[in-house]
């Protein structure tokens, strides 16, 4: 009935909203003549500089004689190599996910001790208020589930007794109760949407408070419970390279400009969920999933290079898939010769592509990462360097562990926010003043026309 009750797009709306372009639209030419960097970012595409952090940075180019020359990408987590931090937990045969969750929330990495108090908060802090996942969670259930994630937040809100209060232990208090339930509220929702709105089965399974996050997050997803040593490592490892990415990433920044406002947790880490749910940020790896079932639909053999390739120009030429024009999981806003997430997650999705028996899919994916550079130099005539981001894999991944495309960007929600709880904290520590860049104003001055003589 709510559905029912909604305004739908009439041709009054058609026509209106075709008056606020007409008005509204600003000259490319005027954002040249003052020197404004759209989407902060200067003709380079490096982002202009808007604040400071600690928390993690992102290397992807070196000075060499004067000469800023791109490099290998890095990415450190408060200091720390990425690469370094996941082959210490992994040789050890440790999960990940909450060792590097207590180093960037609290800029150190633990010992035994600290890991074991660390691991017991997350644990104490997976269970929702008494009925919240009969009365918000399968109350108006939806195919986005990164909605119903917000709405999830926004309304934990009023079974909080200090919701805000600002202060550190109080905000460190509500993140880290948030960690923990992230799993929970996306994976209950998808239960809800899949249930209600598509007829399955409805099950809601417990976490469990020995297991680990990524082992919690496929446990209450299948009927089952049930999941191989692999594919919670995989899962695990996934969550890692997902947690944070600096402070100029949309919704860390997001974070950063919500949080200076002096609002509440619940607000702040809403609004970076809805930044991170644009295709432009967090849904890319359900694009490159989709991208691969219609080249195989569009070619007859996957292990041809001719064929693929053909694909891929017909793709950059907006012929084929959505017609953007666009090789998803191609390329980054920062990164040129190489994503290091990336090229730490492939050697771990070639070990699970064949456990699942999905080594010709595997072989594809490295086929189009070596040819999409190649192809994107011809027809694009960039030559700077494309590589293979993490969302390139990581969607395969996903489908891999039967995840369904409404959890994939929660996923990523799921990892991030550690990143954005990090942020917060930064922010609230660090500057006491409300972020207010400037906007100027290039609109004519008009003489105001009584309504009987328009």
């Amino acid at each position: 009935m709510a559905q029912e009750a909604m305004l739908t797009i009439t041709p009054e709306i058609e026509a209106l909203a075709q008056v606020c372009c007409d008005n509204t639209n600003i000259p490319a030419e005027l954002y040249r003549q003052y020197d404004v960097m759209r989407g902060l970012r200067d003709i380079n595409g490096v982002g202009v500089l808007a604040g400071l952090t600690n928390i993690s940075s992102i290397i992807s180019s070196k000075v060499v004689d004067g000469v800023k020359i791109p490099c290998e990408g890095e990415l450190r987590y408060r200091g720390y190599d990425i690469n370094d931090l996941v082959k210490g937990f992994l040789k050890d045969g440790r999960k990940g996910y909450e060792e590097t969750a207590y180093l960037l929330l609290f800029g150190k990495l633990p010992d035994r001790e600290q890991l074991k108090t660390f691991k017991s908060l997350l644990a104490r802090g997976r269970t929702l208020p008494t009925n919240f996942t009969r009365d918000v969670i399968m109350k108006a259930p939806s195919h986005d589930i990164m909605n119903k994630l917000s709405r999830s937040v926004l309304t934990l809100a009023s079974y909080d007794n200090n919701s805000d209060d600002i202060s550190l232990p109080n905000v460190l208090r509500q993140c880290l109760m948030l960690i923990s339930v992230f799993p929970m509220l996306a994976v209950y929702s998808y239960h809800a949407y899949n249930h209600y709105d598509r007829g399955g089965s409805l099950y809601i399974h417990y976490p469990d408070d020995t297991l680990s996050t990524a082992s919690n997050f496929l446990r209450m997803l299948r009927p089952d419970m049930q999941y191989t040593p692999l594919e919670a490592k995989v899962l695990d490892l996934a969550l890692v390279l997902h947690m944070e990415h600096g402070g100029g990433n949309n919704s860390s920044f997001t974070t950063h400009v919500v949080t200076s406002s002096g609002t509440d947790t619940y607000s702040a880490i809403a609004a970076a969920l809805g930044s991170l749910k644009g295709p432009k940020h967090g849904g890319a790896n359900i694009k490159v999933v989709q991208m691969f079932e219609d080249l195989k639909r569009n070619i007859t053999d996957p292990t041809d290079e001719e064929q693929v390739k053909a694909y891929l120009k017909r793709l950059l030429n907006r012929e084929v898939f959505d017609k953007k024009g666009l090789i998803y999981g191609m390329g980054h806003a920062v990164y040129s010769i190489s994503d290091p997430r990336a090229q730490i997650f492939k050697s771990f999705v070639h070990q699970l592509a064949h456990e699942k028996g999905r080594d010709d899919d595997f072989a594809l994916y490295t086929m189009l990462e070596q040819l999409a550079p190649e192809v994107i130099a011809e027809e694009r005539k960039i030559y700077k360097g494309v590589s293979a981001n993490v969302d390139f894999y990581s969607g395969f991944v996903y489908s891999m562990l039967d995840l369904p495309h409404e959890l994939y960007t929660p996923m990523f929600a799921i990892a991030r926010i550690v990143g954005w709880s990090a942020h917060r904290l930064e922010e609230l520590i660090n500057v006491d003043k409300i972020i207010r860049p400037a906007y100027r104003a290039v609109s004519e001055e008009h003489i105001y026309t009584p309504l009987c003589e328009r």
